[in-house]
């Protein structure tokens, strides 16, 4: 998709349709609509949609009435959510060519970007592997907007924010048959080379030189080998000594292994990898803007198997951090793999953490599919992300984390089991986590819930919906000290 902004009055833009915003209760006496008001047609309402063919005073064909809410509530985030069901509503009427109207009110630097990122995440469609002749796409958007500073630069960061979480998407789209360990790792070697990043792939012999216990015997019962996969962001200026580390899970088919799931939904288990994907676009869109943190990406990647060889429950492990884990249930395979590649970026000089994994049910059950479960061990490092979720419009939740709930992982004959019972689900796994993390400020993000779209929405389509990278870039972009 082409994208520009156009200085000149919307009016005179040339398009297949012009989207304008309407609001709720505020009467819009545009292009005729009045009428349309007044008969209950058109409310204002978010998401609702009126097309106006050939309307007056306009060179635009078309004229696309978009609900934006009520005033009050309405903001860079909403508009990100309109300007992707827009173009969704349009390219299913085989729209090429769109354009959106901004009054000065919705023209600021964050509206700008949030417009371009909601309409190139609106145009993104989870059918690579379909062969009919019958795709749509949109050939271009432009955004109209009155001249100011900084709109060019606005306009960038959308573009890169929203294809840095198309990418992530389609990463986490790929079925398990052609999205292995290794080639996740050979994506993130591409992706690196493009955007100038360094790029390393450990591999087996080099993680068990390490001691990555707990990583490898997630990976054992599969025929692929696992790959730790480390991606380097370094400023040409750094503004301080930090130095952000974002680690992701990246199961790239998680049956459960001996401890197997219910057929109905496994093919779903290809998301597993979905935090993993997130740092990968997170660092590529951290490569274009270029904040002034150092920023290490760490994603462990494994097939979650019940191979000959694969680890049993009562197994007992050994992380790279010394600690012994007896593994209870096979299925909690991420936070092993996690632990592992935690303390490897704490030993690679990481000074803050973040890792977001699709790690446990329990989350859903507590959050639905509407909040990211947050978890923290230092209230500085929970609120910057809580302060860049919000600016982007990615909703988190802080939850529990007292040392208490360690209680439920005692093992008799481990230093820590890796689950916790049926209570607190989501808690356990971040405690055992936060066992990994030490004393560094540490930031555990539970995508799971989150993650993947099990129905298409207005404004994005089903499938992986490329949480949390906006938070993530937010964060690195807005580090000071």
């Amino acid at each position: 998709m082409q994208t520009t902004i156009e200085s000149k009055p919307f009016e005179q833009i040339e398009a297949d349709a012009l989207i304008v915003l309407v609001f709720e209760g505020k009467r819009d006496d545009r292009f005729g609509a009045g009428e349309l008001f007044d008969a209950g047609e058109l409310t204002g309402k978010v998401q609702e949609f009126t097309l106006l063919h050939h309307p007056v005073g306009v060179a635009a064909a078309r004229v696309l009435m978009a609900g934006a809410g009520k005033p009050e509530k309405f903001d860079s985030a909403e508009l990100r959510r309109v300007a992707g069901a827009a173009v969704r509503y349009l390219k299913a009427k085989s729209v090429k060519r769109i354009a959106l109207a901004l009054d000065s009110g919705q023209a600021g630097a964050e509206y700008i970007s949030a417009a371009f990122e909601g309409a190139i995440l609106g145009d993104y469609e989870p059918d690579r592997y379909k062969t009919g002749d019958d795709k749509k796409a949109v050939d271009s958007f432009a955004v109209a907007a009155a001249p100011a500073p900084g709109l060019e630069a606005a306009a960038r960061r959308g573009q890169i924010l929203g294809e840095a979480q198309n990418f992530t998407r389609g990463l986490v789209n790929e079925p398990a048959n052609r999205l292995t360990p290794a080639k996740m790792a050979e994506a993130a070697r591409q992706m690196a080379s493009e955007f100038h990043l360094e790029c390393e792939v450990l591999e087996t012999a080099q993680m068990e030189a390490l001691g990555m216990g707990a990583l490898l015997g997630v990976a054992q019962g599969s025929a692929e080998p696992p790959a730790l996969i480390v991606v380097r962001y370094r400023p040409e200026t750094p503004g301080g000594a930090a130095h952000l580390g974002l680690v992701g899970k990246g199961v790239t088919f998680d049956t459960g292994g001996i401890s197997i799931k219910p057929a109905d939904g496994m093919e779903k288990m290809k998301y597993d990898m979905a935090g993993g994907a997130a740092m990968l676009g997170a660092m590529r869109a951290i490569a274009q803007l270029r904040p002034p943190i150092a920023v290490t990406a760490f994603i462990p990647c494994v097939e979650n198997m019940p191979g000959s060889r694969a680890q049993r429950p009562g197994d007992i492990v050994t992380a790279m951090s010394g600690k012994s884990i007896e593994v209870i249930n096979t299925d909690a395979e991420g936070r092993l793999i996690l632990a592992d590649a935690l303390t490897y970026a704490r030993r690679q000089g990481c000074t803050h953490l973040v890792d977001a994994a699709t790690l446990t049910g329990a989350i859903v059950v507590a959050l639905a599919h509407l909040n990211i479960g947050l978890f923290a061990n230092d209230e500085g490092l929970r609120d910057r992300v809580l302060v860049a979720a919000k600016a982007e419009g990615e909703r988190m939740w802080a939850m529990p984390l007292e040392d208490d709930y360690k209680e439920y992982l005692k093992s008799a004959f481990a230093d820590l089991a890796n689950v916790g019972g049926r209570w607190g689900g989501a808690i356990t796994a971040a405690i055992f986590l936060k066992e990994f993390a030490e004393d560094t400020p540490w930031v555990h993000l539970d995508i799971a819930g989150t993650a993947w779209l099990e129905d298409s929405k207005p404004y994005m389509a089903k499938g992986p919906s490329g949480v949390p990278v906006r938070t993530l870039v937010r964060l690195a972009m807005d580090w000071r000290g």
